[in-house]
């Protein structure tokens, strides 16, 4: 079974994350807040798509549900204000 903490490895070997936060403790279904600076001037689905892709296989595999909120480290401080 996955583990939140797993999830957010594996998040982070593949995309550089200003702040990481995920969870769920089902082991398929997750939530998740992701800041990086690889975000800045793409699209919210162009940002998941490259959650996605760091992800790899194991979204089709492991992983039946992801909820994400993405955020560039600029929207994520205004946010956090």
């Amino acid at each position: 079974m996955l583990s939140a903490q797993q999830l957010e490895a594996y998040i982070t070997q593949n995309l550089a994350c200003e702040y990481i936060k995920v969870l769920g403790d089902d082991g398929t279904h997750f939530e998740s807040v992701i800041v990086s600076s690889a975000f800045v001037g793409k699209s919210m689905v162009q940002q998941h798509q490259l959650v996605y892709t760091a992800l790899g296989d194991r979204m089709r595999s492991e992983i039946h549900a992801l909820s994400m909120k993405t955020y560039t480290p600029e929207q994520w401080n205004k946010q956090s204000a």
